[in-house]
């Protein structure tokens, strides 16, 4: 595979990117949703709500916590999870620029 030429785009451009490819994954999505439903939980909270096992389930935490999109703070041995309100800030401006474009225009292709 070839290289992606990150350096040719913008750095909001590539932290969009991030984000979006840290989401692009059933199990993330569901993971989202759950921190959603609750307040905070820990990780064997997560791992009971999903038909994966702990490992599995604790990539994809590690790729949703390495985007910004989760943070997590360590109490004894477990590690509660919560969304990251400023990624999720900087989401919804980019999805609002979009919604706004295609609300404005007269027609399409």
């Amino acid at each position: 595979m070839g290289i992606t030429k990150t350096e040719h785009f913008t750095e909001e451009q590539n932290e969009i990117a991030v984000l979006l490819k840290a989401l692009a994954h059933p199990a993330r999505i569901a993971i989202v949703e759950y921190l959603l439903s609750v307040d905070t939980c820990i990780c064997n909270d997560i791992v009971a709500e999903l038909p994966l096992a702990q490992a599995t389930v604790s990539q994809h935490l590690k790729a949703l916590k390495n985007a910004g999109i989760i943070q997590g703070t360590v109490e004894g041995q477990a590690i509660c999870y919560c969304l990251n309100p400023e990624t999720f800030k900087k989401m919804e401006d980019f999805i609002g620029q979009i919604s706004k474009k295609i609300e404005s225009q007269k027609s399409c292709c």
